[in-house]
């Protein structure tokens, strides 16, 4: 919560922690996939060595503010809880998936398992692309992967590639604005998707 405090004028603090603690508190009311399929807006996608602690978790405090229910693992998610279930049912209600590719994305075969779902479930993509160019994002370590998923990830790689995104250099961009804006589009499409 200290970074929090740096980002934030004081006089939020108190409404984001209180936002977090309310939705913590609802999400535990039911168990496992099924109180997280209930409780999921927008899921953000992460390689969280990368941004867990930076840009993932700012985006997630600040769409907690805005009253949006976004599933971050290590926030939503609780000790017992089965991975792939959480993270699947988690993605199959989201109406929005925010996938923060930074230069470690593709090493991780959970990273690329939420792409591709989120890829075959239709799901408005929001591509931010920190440390990393959208040309860089290959499948790491093919042999390590069946060929059915080496073919979904690559699919899944493409479609982002082929969508219009943020990017973001973390050594001279403006933290704040980046989250502000991320969490200003995740809003509009949201609306959007109320009137479909």
């Amino acid at each position: 919560m200290a970074s929090l405090r740096r980002v934030l004028p004081t006089r939020l603090v108190p409404r984001v922690v209180m936002a977090s603690k309310e939705q913590a508190v609802a999400a535990r009311k039911g168990t496992g996939a099924d109180s997280v399929a209930r409780s999921c807006d927008v899921f953000i996608s992460h390689r969280g060595t990368d941004t867990k602690m930076t840009l993932a978790g700012l985006l997630y405090d600040r769409l907690v503010h805005h009253n949006v229910r976004p599933f971050l693992d290590n926030r939503t998610m609780e000790p017992g809880d089965k991975l792939y279930e959480c993270i699947d049912a988690g993605i199959l209600q989201c109406k929005v998936g925010v996938v923060i590719f930074s230069p470690r994305f593709c090493d991780s075969s959970f990273c690329l398992h939420e792409l591709a779902m989120m890829v075959e479930a239709k799901k408005k993509l929001i591509p931010i692309f920190c440390d990393v160019k959208p040309s860089e994002l290959l499948v790491l370590g093919a042999e390590s992967h069946s060929p059915e998923n080496l073919k979904r990830y690559s699919k899944a790689l493409q479609e982002a590639r082929d969508t219009v995104g943020l990017t973001f250099d973390s050594k001279t961009g403006n933290w704040s604005e980046l989250v502000s804006r991320t969490a200003n589009i995740v809003m509009k499409c949201m609306k959007q998707g109320k009137g479909r």
